[in-house]
């Protein structure tokens, strides 16, 4: 299965201090620039195996790195800037029509995110897989900060899904399971429309609305179908050291694998849920009652726990991370050896603000230890 990793990094001076990419956009080779400033995305082409991902990775990354250290700037890998005051921001019409909405979405552009990208092939099991694995976010939370506030052990998370969510059309929500990628695509059409008819509402003006407002840019969700890619993309994790996101990735892909040769079963009844798809890809009967312990992997079947109980776990992944017993044993269920993980979260939590002096030695001490990781990743080979 290809596979392809994309990852947004803050960019800082010598002294710690966010800083604009300039020529880095260049090495990083994405032509899109990201919202907020300080930022730069690395990205892979799909590669066909783990070694090749880890290779390409360790490419991409050296490219830029090299090219930061040239203009005396480094990458950080943390889901949040810590403590960063006002953030520059490019000309964003999207962002404009939200803050006219009145939605918060400018505390969550200020967040720095993983996209793991797998090639499509059963797609509405890929994005009913994903949709399950969302508590796997908690393997890499990299912030409990934003602002200098301690919000939740997964910081970017809890901006992206619920202060944005403040006010205005809901945008970060998570999706029901689905029965087909038709069903998936009439979601999509519907939040879209509601967006601009709550824009034009807002007094936006309607040939912006046409231009700008597109159904994929419209509404964030923690899964996304990339038809331009033949891809489905998983948005929840943070960014972080990039051997921590290739082990999530290829845990993420045994999963996928399993999903070809496995039936799929889904716990509990609802809308879009308790139905079980068999090696031929028919839905067929009805699991009434979740597990006690809901989901597991094995290589006789894959049972994705019902809606409600992924989204409290998914809550428990976003504000306690893999401190909760709940979330570790989930993950451990799907196949994720939960010991093998160490986010940088756990390692930098412990106070409730971190003055601005505070964040930028955490962003020079996390910028060091990226590039013994690249490092280390290219070594390896």
């Amino acid at each position: 299965m290809k596979t392809s990793i994309e990852v947004e990094y803050w960019v800082i001076d010598s002294d710690g201090n966010l800083a604009e990419p300039g020529p880095l956009t260049d090495a990083s080779q994405r032509p899109e620039r990201e919202r907020a400033e300080p930022l730069v995305a690395v990205q892979t082409p799909p590669c066909e195996s783990a070694p090749a991902l880890r290779t390409a990775l360790g490419d991409a990354l050296e490219a830029v790195r090299s090219r930061a250290a040239e203009l005396d700037k480094r990458l950080v890998p943390l889901g949040t800037p810590i403590n960063d005051g006002e953030i520059a921001r490019h000309p964003d019409e999207q962002a404009g029509i939200r803050r006219h909405l009145g939605g918060n979405a400018d505390r969550a552009t200020n967040c720095a995110g993983t996209r793991i990208r797998f090639e499509q092939r059963n797609v509405a099991d890929q994005l009913n897989a994903l949709i399950a694995l969302d508590p796997a976010l908690a393997l890499v939370n990299s912030s409990p900060y934003q602002g200098g506030e301690r919000i939740a052990n997964g910081a970017r998370a809890y901006c992206c899904r619920d202060r944005s969510d403040e006010s205005g059309p809901k945008r970060g929500h998570r999706w029901r399971y689905v029965e087909t990628v038709d069903e998936w695509h009439r979601r999509l059409e519907h939040r879209s429309e509601a967006f601009k008819d709550a824009a034009l509402e807002a007094g936006v003006d309607p040939d912006t609305i046409e231009k700008r407002v597109s159904p994929d840019d419209s509404i964030w969700t923690p899964v996304r179908l990339r038809g331009s890619m033949s891809a489905v993309e998983w948005r929840s994790p943070d960014t972080a050291l990039p051997s921590q996101l290739l082990r999530l990735a290829a845990d993420l892909e045994t999963v996928m694998e399993r999903l070809d040769h496995t039936t799929v079963r889904i716990d509990g009844a609802g809308a879009g849920d308790g139905r079980r798809r068999g090696t031929d890809g028919v839905l067929t009967g009805i699991e009434d009652e979740p597990t006690a312990r809901p989901g597991h992997v094995t290589s006789e079947e894959i049972a994705l726990p019902a809606f409600e109980t992924v989204c409290d776990l998914t809550e428990s992944a976003i504000r306690d991370g893999l401190e909760s017993a709940a979330v570790a044993g989930y993950l451990e269920r799907m196949g994720f050896p939960v010991g093998d993980y160490h986010p940088i979260a756990t390692r930098i939590d412990g106070r409730q603000y971190v003055t601005n002096a505070d964040a930028r030695e955490l962003r020079l001490e996390y910028a060091s230890r990226l590039e013994e990781d690249v490092k280390q990743l290219r070594e390896d080979g």
